[in-house]
């Protein structure tokens, strides 16, 4: 338990249902849908589509989606579902080449994939949902039609956006107020989106991927000179995919398989699983160390190999397998910085929101959905008022790699929802917001509370630090204690001071001997969890 004469919060107990998101409203609209007779899913559904009204820069309904679903907790039956879109059709590397592009810029329509959110929603509540779409979407509907307060940390980063919001002159017209971002406490409203949204209440998917809709943001995009096609839009689909797992501490971590990294953070945990813990400060230099060259090791392979698996493949039995485990964790120092990471060899043919819910029947929802950074690719489908996301800035113009773009093909993906579980029942929805630190994120919440038995709050209150995929270097947050930083230096660690807070989470705990409910939220968002 925190110290109570210290600034924080307690975890949230309830004994019904529980909702956590990083926006209040959202959360309430959880709520407020289980109160209805609506499930967890219905309300993570309809927390989202809020978020993408209220908190812009972190998700829209332009981006890409992944949800896992427990009915009853049960995770025997755990519905796993992979809602990313996909390149356009035409989309040859030789186009690419041929055209001088040898990376893919963020404000491109090269960097758009087509926007799988909207049909992932559709097709989990027409096959797993209580409510219609049209209950489910009218909070939304509703803000964005007559307006809502502008938040202090999307106050926050909007700001920082405003360079690439200036380049757009139709996010610009929706999100600048006398050609500045707009302050805390200040009233915006997205008439525009707020109509497309009804049409999906009303048509589903076909309202979105054709007729008007897709008509704008196809051809906003080729006047852009983008390849995609209506035919594009028409033939998006979701999956349905068996999740990886893997044991920790007694428990099982739920993870979706490529083309999303929810599998590094199972390599993660394969590798803290070897870490010393009894006597161990969580926050010394000693661990921080060990997690550090852990998540340069698990980056590397995930910067290597995960792709697209209907398209090329992707190692997971050698790359969850105890073999590359120890060869991993043995090639870590426990005194010093590597200076140049190890390369194993596969051996032959081996800004984003997350929601969490839990509803009275205990049906278990982990739920995210993404722009990729903030306003994703910071380009606005004039009449619809769609902002679409970047998503193929991860792909790489290299027909070498296995994550090179190519037709109807998902980039690397870095959103993951997350599900915990102990003898086949969910025990904790989760998840964990901030790019490509989501799946070391995963690891150091996990770890947090299940080696040094911090609770479901305290575990996202710590500081963070992150080593960052590609570089050099260690970010770390300023809570972090200075003896710390100083002793990870020593140790030859390049550490960094984060320009912006790191990651964001939301969990709930479910305990099913009591009956009880306990959430919690991350403070680095605006939003909270709320029980009833």
């Amino acid at each position: 338990m925190r110290n109570l004469e210290f600034p924080g919060r307690s975890p949230v107990m309830s004994a019904q249902g529980m909702a956590a998101t990083s926006q209040p409203l959202a959360t309430q609209a959880a709520i407020d849908i289980l109160k209805q007779g609506g499930n967890a899913l219905d309300a993570a559904i309809a927390a989202c589509a809020v978020q993408c009204v209220v908190e812009p820069h972190s998700t829209g309904i332009g981006g890409d989606c992944f949800c896992f679903y427990a009915p009853g907790g049960d995770t025997g039956n755990l519905v796993s579902f992979n809602g990313s879109g996909q390149a356009p059709a035409a989309a040859s590397v030789d186009w690419y080449l041929s055209q001088g592009i040898k990376s893919i810029e963020r404000q491109s329509p090269h960097a758009v994939t087509v926007p799988g959110a909207v049909n992932a929603w559709c097709q989990l509540n027409a096959d797993h949902g209580a409510l219609s779409l049209d209950e489910i979407l009218r909070p939304a509907i509703h803000y964005a039609a007559h307006g809502y307060p502008i938040s202090p940390r999307v106050s926050y980063d909007q700001a920082k956006a405003l360079s690439l919001l200036q380049n757009d002159a139709n996010a610009a017209a929706v999100f600048l107020r006398d050609g500045k971002t707009l302050a805390a406490g200040q009233m915006h409203s997205q008439p525009k989106l707020s109509e497309t949204l009804k049409k999906i209440a009303v048509g589903g998917r076909e309202a979105f991927y054709f007729g008007e809709v897709a008509e704008d943001i196809v051809s906003y995009l080729q006047g852009l000179g983008g390849l995609h096609t209506l035919e594009d839009f028409a033939n998006v689909t979701g999956e349905y995919v068996t999740p990886l797992t893997t044991d920790y501490k007694g428990y099982t971590a739920h993870q979706i398989p490529p083309n999303g990294q929810g599998m590094i953070a199972l390599q993660l945990l394969n590798i803290a699983n070897e870490f010393a813990v009894d006597g161990v400060d969580p926050l010394s230099a000693v661990r921080m160390h060990m997690e550090i060259e852990a998540g340069r090791l698990g980056y590397q392979d995930r910067n290597l190999y995960i792709a697209d698996m209907h398209h090329n493949h992707v190692p997971v039995e050698w790359m969850l397998s105890d073999d590359h485990t120890n060869e991993l964790y043995r090639s870590i120092d426990p005194n010093k910085a590597m200076n140049q990471l190890p390369q194993f060899t596969a051996k032959p043919h081996q800004s984003t929101v997350t929601i969490t819910v839990v509803d009275k029947d205990r049906n278990c929802c982990s739920f995210i959905n993404s722009l990729f950074h903030s306003f994703g690719s910071v380009q606005m489908a004039p009449e619809s008022g769609v902002m679409l996301q970047n998503r193929g800035e991860a792909f790489v113009v290299d027909p070498d790699h296995p994550n090179c773009i190519g037709a109807n093909k998902r980039p690397m993906h870095t959103i993951i929802p997350g599900m915990l579980a102990k003898n086949g029942k969910a025990v904790m929805p989760y998840g964990v917001m901030g790019g490509h630190y989501q799946s070391y994120g995963h690891m150091q919440f996990l770890t947090r509370m299940l080696d040094f038995g911090m609770d479901i709050q305290e575990a996202q209150d710590m500081p963070r630090i992150f080593p960052v995929p590609g570089e050099s270097y260690v970010e770390y947050e300023s809570s972090l204690p200075t003896k710390t930083v100083e002793g990870l230096r020593a140790m030859g660690h390049q550490m960094v001071a984060a320009e912006n807070p790191i990651g964001g989470s939301q969990a709930i705990w479910v305990d099913w001997q009591e009956g009880t409910l306990t959430g919690g939220s991350d403070p680095r968002k605006d939003g909270c969890a709320i029980g009833y």
